[in-house]
Parts: C-alpha cells; sequence; structure tokens
C-alpha cells in the first residue's frame, strides 16, 4: 500500500505544480502572454500607490476606519472571487486530485502554501502591510502588526478556498457557468454601489463611516488590522481577543476547506452514480405552467420562452442584468435626492430591449421553429407569444420600480403619468423590437463571454441602437402630451396619460407585430443563416 506523503514533502510539489501550470498557459499564445503581463503591472501599479496611500494616512483621525473597512472589503472579494470566476485558477478545483493517494489534512497545509503563489495574494500583503504602518504606534504594535498581516493574509487565501472546496460541483456544473456569467451583473450593482458610497462621503466625509467599521472590526479578517489599532491606543487586551478571534477563524476556515476536502474526496458524485431518476415534481411544474399559458400555439411559444430564461446561461444572464439595472438606477437616484419619477422608465426601457434578436437566443435551434412557420398568420403568432412572456414579467415589474421610486420621493400625484409613460415605451420597444429582430437578426455564441458572434457587430448596432431611437419616436405622441399637460396648467388632468399610454402601447405593439410578421414568413431562410453562425 502506497503511503499518503506528508505536508513537507507535498509542499514543494504543489508549488511547482502552480508555478507550471502558470508557466505552460502563459505559452499558450502571445495574447495571453501580453493580457498576463499587463494585469501584472497593473495590479503591482495600483498596490503600490494603495500601500504609499495607507502609509500617508498614518496619523490621521480616521486611518483605523479606512483600513478596516478596506480589508473587510478585500476578504469579501476573496470570498466571493471563487463563485464568479471559478475557471480563473485551476488549482481552485480540487477535484483534480482526488484520484491521488493524498491525505485532507497534509493537502490543506500544502495548498495553502501554494495558494500563496499569485498577484492576488502580492495584492492582499501589500494591503495588509500598508495598513499596519498607517496604524501601528509603538513597539507592541508593530508586533501586533506583523502577527495581523500575516492573518489576514492566511485567512483571505483559506476563504477563498474554502468557499471554493465547499461550492466546487455547483461551480463546475451547468450552475455554476451561469453563476460566472452573471458575474457582469455584480460588477454593474458594485459600481452603482461605490458611486453611491463616494457621493455620499464627499458630502458628509470619513466620518459616517466609524459605525460601519467599528462593527467590522469584530469580524476576521479586519479583526486583526483592529488589533493593531487597539494595541496602539493601548488597549491590550482589546487587542489581544481581535487577534484571538482572527486566529480561530483561520482555524475554522482550515477545518472547513478540510472538511470539504475529505467529503470530495470519499462522497460519489453523478459520474459514479446511476443515472439519475426524473426529477420529482418536473412533469407537475410544466403542467402547471401550461395551464396558467393562453392554449395553442401561443401558449407554448411562451412557455418556450420562458424556459430560455430559466435555463438558458446568456438568456439569464442578461433577464437577470436588466432586472438588476432597471431597478438600481430609479432607486439610486431617488436616494441621492436628485432623482425624477420618469426615470423609472428606465426599468421597462431596459427589460424592452430583451425583445431585440429574439431568434438570436434560439441559434442553430430556430430552424426547429421555423419548420412550424408556414403563412403570416404563424409569423404573427410566434411573434406575439414571444411579446406576451417577456410582457409577463416586464408589465408588473416596470409598475413596481415606477411605484417604489414614486414612493421614495413622495411624488404620487405624477405616478398616473409616470405609468404612462412606461407602458407607452414598452410597447414602443415591443414594436421595434419585433421588426429589428426580422430585419437584423444575428448570432450570440453559446460558449465564452461575447454577445455576438464575429463579423456581426454591425448588424447588432443596427438592431439595438437603431430600433431604440424608433422607440423613441414613437414615444413622441405620448411624451408631447405630457409637457402640453404640464405647460397649459392641465396637471389635474395628467391621470389620463395612464389609460392613454396603455391603449397606445397597446395599439403600437399590435402594429409592430402585423408589420413584422410578413417579413419573418418570407425570411426565413436569411434569419435562420445569421443566427447559426455562433
Amino acid at each position: 500500500m502506497t503511503a499518503s506523503p506528508s505536508a513537507s514533502a507535498l509542499t514543494p510539489v504543489l508549488v511547482r505544480l502552480k508555478l507550471s501550470l502558470l508557466r505552460n498557459g502563459l505559452r499558450q499564445s502571445a495574447g495571453r502572454r501580453a493580457a498576463y503581463i499587463a494585469s501584472v503591472a497593473f495590479a503591482l501599479l495600483f498596490a503600490a500607490l494603495q500601500l504609499l496611500g495607507l502609509i500617508a494616512l498614518r496619523g490621521n483621525t480616521h486611518a483605523a476606519t479606512v483600513c478596516v473597512l478596506l480589508v473587510g472589503l478585500l476578504a469579501l472579494g476573496w470570498a466571493v472571487m471563487p463563485l464568479f470566476f471559478p475557471s480563473g485558477d485551476e488549482t481552485l478545483d480540487p477535484t483534480r486530485l482526488v484520484m491521488l493517494p493524498l491525505r485532507p489534512r497534509p493537502l490543506v497545509r500544502a495548498l495553502l502554501v501554494a495558494s500563496l503563489v499569485g498577484i492576488g495574494p502580492l495584492f492582499t500583503l501589500c494591503l495588509a502591510v500598508g495598513a499596519t504602518i498607517a496604524l501601528a504606534r509603538g513597539a507592541a504594535a508593530a508586533a501586533t502588526g506583523v502577527l495581523a498581516t500575516a492573518l489576514t493574509l492566511l485567512i483571505c487565501v483559506a476563504l477563498a478556498r474554502a468557499v471554493a472546496a465547499a461550492n466546487i460541483r455547483l461551480l463546475t456544473s451547468r450552475k455554476g457557468r451561469d453563476l460566472a456569467v452573471l458575474s457582469g451583473l455584480v460588477i454593474a450593482v458594485g459600481a452603482q454601489a461605490v458611486n453611491f458610497g463616494a457621493q455620499k462621503l464627499g458630502s458628509s466625509g470619513l466620518g459616517t463611516l466609524d459605525p460601519a467599521a467599528d462593527l467590522v472590526r469584530w469580524i476576521p479578517p479586519a479583526a486583526a488590522l483592529g488589533a493593531v489599532d487597539s494595541v496602539s491606543e493601548g488597549s491590550y487586551a482589546t487587542g489581544a481577543t481581535q487577534l484571538v478571534l482572527s486566529a480561530a477563524a483561520l482555524v475554522a476556515l482550515l477545518a472547513l476547506w478540510q472538511h470539504s476536502l475529505t467529503r470530495l474526496m470519499t462522497a460519489p458524485d453523478g459520474s459514479t452514480l446511476a443515472a439519475a431518476e426524473p426529477e420529482k415534481g418536473t412533469s407537475r411544474a410544466s403542467g402547471t405552467l401550461g395551464r396558467l399559458l393562453p392554449a395553442g400555439r401561443t401558449g407554448t411559444v411562451m412557455e418556450r420562452s420562458l424556459r430560455y430564461v430559466w435555463r438558458d446561461p446568456k438568456t439569464k444572464a442578461a433577464w437577470v442584468t436588466s432586472l438588476a439595472i432597471g431597478l438600481i438606477v430609479p432607486v439610486f437616484n431617488a436616494l441621492q435626492g436628485t432623482g425624477s419619477v420618469y426615470i423609472a422608465c428606465f426599468a421597462a426601457g431596459m427589460l424592452g430591449i430583451l425583445m431585440y434578436n429574439q431568434f438570436g437566443q434560439d441559434t442553430s435551434a430556430f430552424w426547429m421553429v421555423a419548420m412550424t412557420i408556414s403563412s403570416t398568420r404563424d409569423a404573427y403568432v410566434e411573434l406575439r407569444g414571444r411579446a406576451l412572456a417577456l410582457l409577463l414579467i416586464t408589465l408588473p415589474y416596470a409598475t413596481l420600480v415606477t411605484a417604489l421610486t414614486t414612493a421614495m420621493l413622495g411624488d404620487w400625484p405624477a405616478l398616473p403619468e409616470a405609468l404612462g409613460l412606461s407602458f407607452a415605451l414598452l410597447g414602443a420597444m415591443l414594436a421595434t423590437g419585433c421588426w429589428s429582430s426580422t430585419r437584423f437578426p444575428y448570432s450570440i455564441p453559446q460558449e465564452g463571454y461575447k454577445n455576438v458572434a464575429p463579423g456581426q457587430a454591425g448588424l447588432a448596432w443596427l438592431s439595438i441602437f437603431g430600433g431604440m431611437v424608433a422607440a423613441a419616436l414613437l414615444c413622441a405622441p405620448v411624451l408631447a402630451l405630457t409637457i402640453w399637460l404640464h405647460a397649459s396648467d392641465a396637471a389635474s388632468w395628467t391621470w389620463l396619460l395612464l389609460p392613454l399610454g396603455a391603449a397606445y402601447a397597446l395599439a403600437v405593439a399590435e402594429a409592430g407585430l402585423r408589420l413584422s410578421a410578413p417579413r419573418l414568413a418570407g425570411r426565413l431562410p436569411e434569419i435562420l443563416t445569421a443566427v447559426s453562425r455562433g
């Protein structure tokens, strides 16, 4: 029986393996090498500037607040990084080692050391060193800072590894790939949050962050930096408690990591089990959805479109991103006190864009849809079913966002006209989306992060931005009526914009369907060729 190697023998092997993976990855192409070198240079430059900035904070009243919160945000980044970028580091996948005669405990120690090789650990080390220099005053605080720096680095790395090991089955499945596709949403939401926070800080100062820092300084690894500040202030007992808390968190993370590795190495997965039985409730759920939708082809098309939203990664990413951004922009503007009820129309606009390029999400499978279209009537029902599927989600969502924005601004009299404008915009985008889908179809690649196949970028621009300009022009009558009612001191009649906007949206959408159906029926071969390129 082969003996399991010890941690001391295994560690250099895994470090060399990490370096070999990095070196071999860079050998694949010159573009990859250039991108890696550029990212390293940017990360090092940012880390150096951050280090200098933290050192410059030394002696500042709010230095502890800034350092503690920065470390807390950094730890949060380490925690979510494996969830949204599972393919960014091949060594994050411990299932590659399950067939080797390795025991979890020495494997954890060796992987922990190997994990310290990379740009992320170096960046974390620079931040921890800068924060320590900014906070440490006196020999005791400096000694505490050395321990705090090591604990911060080890906790961040162990946190990422523990999260990856605990969720590796998810991350390597289709649902995990869906999660990775949605990483752009997190970036968009984070950008809005950072922008909002920066504006608040600019008006109120760093003092507004002190209550949050008082809480975060007790959460590892920020607690380790909090210990440095506590010792500098002479609170040795508090500092010792924070160090012990950080050390306990490191031990707990290593234990969780080891437990996950043990489970991965001993528990069977889908590749070693018999074919799974059909999921209970699947047919029942399908039947329930079918009963709620209209009968005939319309209901079938709606159900197919809704299943795309739930199952197709690219379609799901587009929907979730549009839903989130459509809510964030009006709400954040309302929170800042600079918003207007009319900006709630942004929600309808974001979801209306999803009507464009309806057949691109089908890719080569569109031929099965094309086989069922033999007349203009079939084409009309196909387009109507897709539009109704979008309305099933968009209509209540746009209403909810508009009502929420109105409530936050306290401008309830403006709710009917804002809803009327939202409905009119949505109807116009449905009309132009149908026409654009049949006139400028393009393929959406199923693999990777590209949303347009090579050579079709011009079609995508014409489809989306041309359609949006046309939708804005179609909304001009309702917008002109809104302006006229306010300019003529007839604000008491603005409630009429709600029924008028809804009726106008219905009429425009129906006209768009009627005009697009003959084009769809007559251009099926060209559309199939265009959407199958990816």
